[in-house]
Parts: structure tokens; sequence; C-alpha cells
């Protein structure tokens, strides 16, 4: 098949995403550790909004050609948090995808409000468009919300999740904590992750834009 550029909205929408979405994730990963007690991150110079201190070059580069990619994480140190450990990591962790939910809600506004039409989504993808645009950054931000919200180290759901269960059922989820990677990876090659995630993420954006 040959190859095709992506339109000008969605161009626009993945640098958007890259220079405010990824960087307010991380921001908002270092903003709550820091509420938390935990000034690591603040320390090391990424309590910012300042791209430059949260973008992965690789990640980023991948943002940009597919929509998904990865910025640095955040040093935190849940052990100089007011919370106990498990409590404090789940909640900063929980604070990323959190934050692309946020993203994806202001992207609503201007529709819920009547000054866009949702007929105008789908309109010429030759010519910029504010609808399209902010529907594109909307799917991006539920997509990297959704994806690190799934409970396998290293991504945020698993410290979230470790913050929920019992003691005796986290000490085993911590255990598989080397095998984290290799077992995303292998879940990414079968395309489980991607079809879990497409299982909610556009009836959420229905939820959003439409009801």
């Amino acid at each position: 098949m040959p190859f095709s550029l992506p339109s000008l909205n969605v161009i626009l929408a993945r640098f958007l995403v890259l220079l405010i979405g990824m960087p307010i994730h991380e921001w908002a990963h270092a903003w709550s550790a820091y509420q938390l007690g935990d000034d690591t991150a603040s320390l090391q110079g990424r309590l910012t909004l300042n791209p430059l201190a949260h973008l992965d070059l690789f990640g980023s580069i991948l943002i940009l050609l597919t929509g998904f990619g990865w910025a640095r994480p955040v040093p935190v140190s849940p052990y100089r948090m007011r919370t106990s450990p498990r409590t404090g990591m789940a909640l900063s962790a929980l604070a990323g995808p959190a934050s692309n939910f946020l993203v994806a809600m202001l992207c609503a506004v201007p529709f819920r409000l009547g000054l866009l039409n949702l007929s105008d989504i789908w309109s010429s993808s030759s010519q910029f468009h504010p609808a399209p645009l902010l529907w594109t950054i909307a799917q991006i931000s539920l997509g990297l919300a959704l994806f690190n919200l799934i409970p396998i180290y290293p991504l945020d759901g698993e410290k979230v999740l470790l913050g929920l269960l019992p003691r005796g059922w986290g000490d085993r989820l911590l255990a598989l904590q080397p095998f984290g990677p290799y077992i995303l990876m292998g879940l990414m090659v079968l395309g489980i992750p991607g079809f879990l995630i497409g299982l909610v993420w556009e009836p959420l954006l229905i939820l959003l834009f439409i009801l």
C-alpha cells in the first residue's frame, strides 16, 4: 500500500499532544507526588510544563508518526510521601492518566456549548478545522490514558492496582515486575491492548462529544 501523509488536522493534533498533553501527564505525576510530600521530581526540574524537561526522543518521534508514544518517566520516591508507599505511588500514578482524561473532556467543551458542530469533525481533511483537531486530540489523549491504566509494570495501572490490592496480593503483583516489560511486549505483539482499549475508547468519545 502506498504511504500517505496524515491530514493537517492530525499532524497539528499530534504536535499539540506532544508539546502539551505529554508534559501535562508527566507534570501531573510530579505535582501529585509533591502534594504528598515527595519533592524528588521537583528537585530534578520535572515539576514543570516545559516539554523539554519531559520528552523522550524516540517516544516523541513515534507520537508524530503514529499518534502513540511516551515521555521520560518522572522520578518518584514513595517513601518520602506522607501516605503509605503503595497508596502514595497509586495516587501519583493515577494523576497521569487522569490528566489525559481531563484534556479529552476539555476538547469536548466547545461542542457541548454549541460553538462547534459534530458534523464538522468529519469535514474535509485537506483543510484546517478546529472540530477534527479537537476530536483527534481527544482520541489520542484517551488512548494514552487507557493504555497507561493497563495493570502491567512499568505502566501506571500496575502502581494503581498495587495500591488497591490487599498486601498479600500486592506482593504477588510486585513479584511480576521483572517480567512486566516482556509480558506487555508479548501482549502488544498479539494486539490485545489495542483490542481492549478499543472496547471502551469509542464509547468514551461518544459520551464526551455526543451524549
